[in-house]
């Protein structure tokens, strides 16, 4: 297994991962809202990047980084007075637990370099995602 120091994750990174999250957002199923960790106590991101560079050694994500709850939101054309509504005015938004979105933004800073994407000819929309840590490791 490779375990490199530029696709760890540290306390630093997690913390600025933190301070950049917007507040007023809704909380996933966890109840946790970014106001949580961003005044709690300052020993969580040191704990966070453990956690996550646990998980990342052990190649295991728990299932509740996973689960969300999707709310329809009126289209910004729409208006409630002008017609009857009906399924395609509404969009749909996912709202994701907090911690899985601080992961998220983790791997994304430790391996956009890592990553290739290539883009099929056929569907502009089929995106490949090709991790290159064994160039880097191995």
């Amino acid at each position: 297994m490779c375990v490199c120091s530029c696709v760890t994750f540290d306390a630093e990174l997690v913390e600025s991962i933190i301070r950049k999250m917007k507040c007023g957002k809704a909380a996933g199923l966890d109840g946790i809202t970014a106001e949580h960790l961003k005044y709690c106590h300052a020993i969580l991101p040191c704990v966070l990047s453990k956690l996550f560079n646990i998980m990342l050694a052990n190649s295991h994500v728990p299932p509740g980084f996973g689960e969300s709850y999707t709310v329809p939101l009126l289209k910004n054309n729409c208006s409630i007075y002008s017609k009857t509504l009906t399924v395609d005015d509404f969009r749909g938004v996912s709202i994701s637990p907090v911690l899985s979105e601080v992961f998220e933004h983790c791997i994304l800073d430790r391996y956009s370099h890592f990553l290739l994407l290539a883009i099929t000819s056929s569907d502009l929309s089929d995106i490949l995602v090709v991790p290159m840590l064994s160039q880097m490791c191995g």
